[in-house]
């Protein structure tokens, strides 16, 4: 019986310290920083001094007593983690003594107590790298981990991973890490730490877990905290990292957010998946519209959507057919429907005496600059003031005057351009573009017949007309009006996988007679049609092509097309191009390495991965001899793998920006289009002043790039500042024809759509990038590494590959009936609040206005009432409102 009093009095001790700590709160401010102690933390410390001596007496009862009280001094102070609690600190020297004492303890009860003890103060005592807290953790009890505070359970968690690649390497067995795994990420789940839940689960390799652990409350954070670190994970973690936020998002019906991250690990049978689980037939219009701003081509079938009527009602929301009616609708709220001439966008009147003289003479290049402005300014709207005008004006009517003021290959960009005015909307185009097929000059039906591929761009209709129209023409004598028909079916059908232009487009590659420029043509088809698709019978044809072509062919500019309509096929595929990239080995040596640059950047398009950017700049740095021509690509595949995301495009543009100290004379080349493509139609300042540097380079070619990136950074964003620096070089290049055509483009670019369109290949809060839009966009930047071949030769209509990338900047609220409803939305800046406590506002320095909407390079929209739900998780394009039942005015 004597320890009884001795127990109580341990007790009382206990309660009687447990009731002061808290009482010494408000004093810790205020503590002198002297050893002398105030008189409440001396008699702690000698009450915990007097514990170390009693834990380690004969008496178990005793033992137990001490540590009762020792565990309770500790766990009631670890509730602040303000500073090193004071029984921590007090305790510090005796946990030599303690430890050593642990050893000499038979095994009981009352050893896994000090074991746990030690564990946590292991916390401030243990050597680096020693992983003592882990080890106590695992020989102590299996209490509740979590009530020894947070700080602790965060420093086991960095032990574990530690521990767990340590055995990893031994091979060592991992259950009893597992189970304290379980513990602690269901802890961090409960306690709103899901992100370090995260991390230490991708420690120890199971995810899976997670699932288990997601409730309604922190489902949305942790899927969130997932995707955007699948960006930053080297392959294959990062589509099990999204793969996991899908199952995460299917499990709570999150299906539109589901359908986004399908989309982003390019997986059909997810989206199959999606469609089947969602039972609400109005979210599955809302998936189209998704499906088809992505540029989906998809087959709706009886299990993916039951009801005829709703099926058909879908598959033409997926098939854009609504694309040009939305467009419209936007333009005319925003008043733009007027259309502009070139003149208009020149704003030539502004600009002193001199090159306003030099511009009054009609040469054919001027002419040539001047349709394409006109087709970048006015299209989608279906009219302009060169193209369109009603034929009754004169007898020839004077959209033909216009068409024949270009000279030869000239009239096919002008024929062409009346296909891009009329984008989107099919059934009136073709009837327009109908008199020029008719034409007996074949550059003139070549246009029409690329307009025609242009009209039908990203829309896709069941009759296939373009089809059924370009198909009769690919096999004519005219290489001309072939070049025109191939290159309408690789627009129309870009991204589709369409047998038949397959089969149609293959012969032409393995035609011994065919001339050089429609092969290449025709490989460029075929990879946008196949983009992203691995398709070995169309690598196999383009291999073959690139096999038979005979030396001298090898310096063309368009033989360059082979190699990258190959990239085309395995773009953002990462591993699966490595067999074809060994066969590129076998290659000419003039092509080989080209080849290379090529595979490699298109494969890894968009993926950010850090390894592949040095492997380019690697090859970037080496200084050759003359004539190679493989640093180009090089440099453009830095831009189109770190376009991924914001800290490697930065990172990006800096080495860029050394590469043009220290580069050679084709890298420099390269670094303008470089820029252009990281930054596109997202105008940033210091990129804008590289650009309007270098385009008054010594070099004109270095220059044309410059004026042209400039244009391609402030495409469709109406940029006063780029649009000023391209007034004056106007004036500055007025006797240079070639670098004035490029600032006309230029200027064209940047009054894209008016205004309304983009041509950022990312879209969904920069989440999805969409590989036709990229395919468009690095075909046109090949082209432009040689200017004077292929630009300003007669291959200028090259430029119309951009059509793959334009989309209206635009979010467009519809109703469950898809008619347009205006609502006040807010629009700002988007604010990354990846992982962040509590509910953070995503945007800032918003502005409201009601939709249609017009939303810039990183803005955000939200709904500003609470009056409709949203559909889309991310309200942009097109997104259906249905009325929240919940909700009343306030009077």
């Amino acid at each position: 019986m004597a320890p009884d009093p001795n127990s109580a009095s341990g007790s009382g001790a206990r309660d009687e310290a447990s009731l002061k700590v808290p009482s010494k709160d408000p004093k810790r401010k205020d503590e002198k920083k002297e050893e002398d102690l105030s008189d409440e933390d001396l008699a702690l410390k000698q009450q915990l001094e007097l514990y170390v001596e009693r834990v380690q007496d004969p008496d178990p009862g005793l033992q137990k007593v001490a540590l009762e009280s020792m565990r309770q001094e500790i766990r009631t102070s670890t509730s602040s983690m303000t500073s090193v609690p004071k029984p921590l600190k007090f305790l510090r020297p005796h946990y030599g003594t303690l430890k050593v004492y642990y050893e000499t303890m038979l095994d009981s009860d009352l050893k896994k107590y000090l074991a746990d003890i030690l564990s946590v103060l292991a916390l401030t005592m243990s050597a680096e790298g020693e992983r003592e807290s882990l080890k106590y953790r695992l020989l102590g009890s299996d209490g509740d981990i979590g009530s020894w505070g947070h700080e602790y359970v965060r420093n086991l968690a960095g032990e574990i991973a530690q521990e767990y690649m340590k055995r990893q390497s031994e091979e060592a067995p991992i259950e009893d890490l597992m189970e304290l795994v379980q513990q602690i990420a269901a802890f961090h789940m409960q306690h709103n730490a899901e992100p370090e839940a995260v991390d230490l689960l991708m420690e120890v390799e199971d995810l899976d877990l997670l699932v288990e652990h997601v409730d309604k409350a922190n489902f949305k954070r942790t899927c969130l905290y997932l995707t955007s670190s699948a960006r930053y994970l080297p392959g294959p973690d990062d589509m099990l990292v999204s793969d996991i936020a899908y199952t995460i998002y299917v499990k709570f019906e999150e299906f539109a957010n589901a359908l986004q991250i399908a989309l982003f690990l390019d997986n059909q049978q997810h989206v199959r998946q999606v469609f089947e689980s969602c039972e609400d037939a109005l979210m599955k219009k809302q998936f189209c519209y998704i499906l088809a701003r992505h540029g989906v081509t998809l087959e709706l079938d009886e299990e993916m959507v039951a009801d005829d009527n709703e099926r058909e009602a879908c598959q033409e929301i997926l098939n854009n057919a609504k694309l040009s009616e939305g467009y419209l609708t936007l333009a005319r709220d925003i008043e733009v429907m007027e259309p502009k001439s070139p003149e208009d966008i020149y704003k030539a009147h502004l600009l002193d005496g001199r090159a306003s003289a030099g511009a009054s003479v009609d040469s054919a290049r001027q002419n040539l600059a001047a349709t394409f402005v006109n087709a970048f300014v006015n299209a989608g709207f279906g009219q302009d003031k060169l193209m369109t005008v009603s034929s009754d004006a004169s007898s020839g009517g004077s959209s033909g005057n216009w068409l024949f003021k270009n000279k030869e290959h000239g009239k096919t960009s002008a024929a062409a351009s009346l296909g891009m005015i009329l984008l989107w909307d099919v059934d009136s185009g073709l009837a327009q573009m109908d008199k020029y097929l008719h034409s007996n000059d074949n550059h003139v039906i070549s246009g029409a017949l690329l307009g025609v591929g242009i009209v039908n761009c990203g829309v896709k209709n069941d009759c296939d007309p373009a089809l059924a129209l370009l198909n009769e023409y690919i096999g004519k004598e005219d290489p001309s009006i072939r070049i025109g028909a191939i290159m309408g079916l690789g627009i129309a059908y870009a991204g589709s996988q369409n047998e038949q232009v397959r089969c149609s487009l293959i012969p032409i590659l393995n035609d011994a007679k065919a001339p050089l420029d429609v092969i290449a043509f025709t490989a460029i088809s075929l990879g946008l049609v196949y983009v992203g698709s691995c398709n070995e019978e169309v690598a196999q044809a383009i291999i073959f092509a690139l096999m038979d072509r005979n030396e001298s062919e090898y310096g063309e500019p368009l033989t360059r097309f082979l190699p990258l309509a190959l990239g085309l096929l395995y773009l953002g595929k990462q591993e699966s191009v490595e067999a074809t990239a060994e066969v590129s080995k076998t290659f000419h040596e003039k092509i080989r390495k080209y080849c290379d640059m090529i595979l490699l950047s298109c494969a890894y398009a968009g993926t950010g991965n850090v390894l592949k950017v040095q492997n380019l700049l690697g090859h970037c740095a080496q200084h050759l001899e003359k004539g190679e021509t493989h640093q180009g690509p090089a440099v453009l595949g830095i831009a189109m793998v770190a376009m991924a995301e914001e800290l490697g495009l930065e990172m990006a543009i800096r080495s860029l920006e050394h590469l043009l100290q220290y580069g050679e004379q084709n890298i420099r080349r390269a670094v303008p289009l470089a820029l252009g493509l990281l930054c596109i139609s997202n105008p940033k300042v210091n990129v804008m002043d590289t650009l309007s540097r270098l385009s008054h380079d010594t070099d004109s070619e270095v220059a044309m790039a410059a004026v042209v990136s400039l244009g391609l950074i402030g495409a469709g964003t109406n940029n006063a500042r780029i649009a000023g620096m391209l007034r004056n070089l106007s004036s500055y290049y007025y006797k240079d024809a070639s670098l004035l055509f490029c600032v006309r483009i230029a200027q064209g670019l940047v009054h894209l759509g008016k205004g309304l369109l983009t041509l950022n290949p990312y879209h969904s809060d920069r989440f999805l990038l969409s590989p036709i839009a990229l395919a468009g966009l690095i075909t046109m930047l090949h082209a432009c590494l040689d200017m004077k071949a292929i630009m300003l030769g007669k291959y200028h209509y090259v430029l119309y590959f951009l059509v793959l990338a334009m989309q209206p900047r635009m979010l467009m609220t519809v109703d469950e009936n898809l008619k347009p409803l205006s609502v006040p939305v807010r629009v700002g800046q988007a604010v990354d609040v990846v992982g962040q406590a509590g509910r953070p506002k995503t945007i800032t320095g918003f502005q409201t206005h009601s939709t249609p909407v017009l939303l810039a390079a990183g803005d955000r929209a939200e709904l500003a009432t609470e009056k409709y739900i949203p559909l889309s998780p991310i309200l942009e394009g097109f997104v259906i409102l249905r009325e929240n039942p919940e909700y009343t005015e306030d009077h």
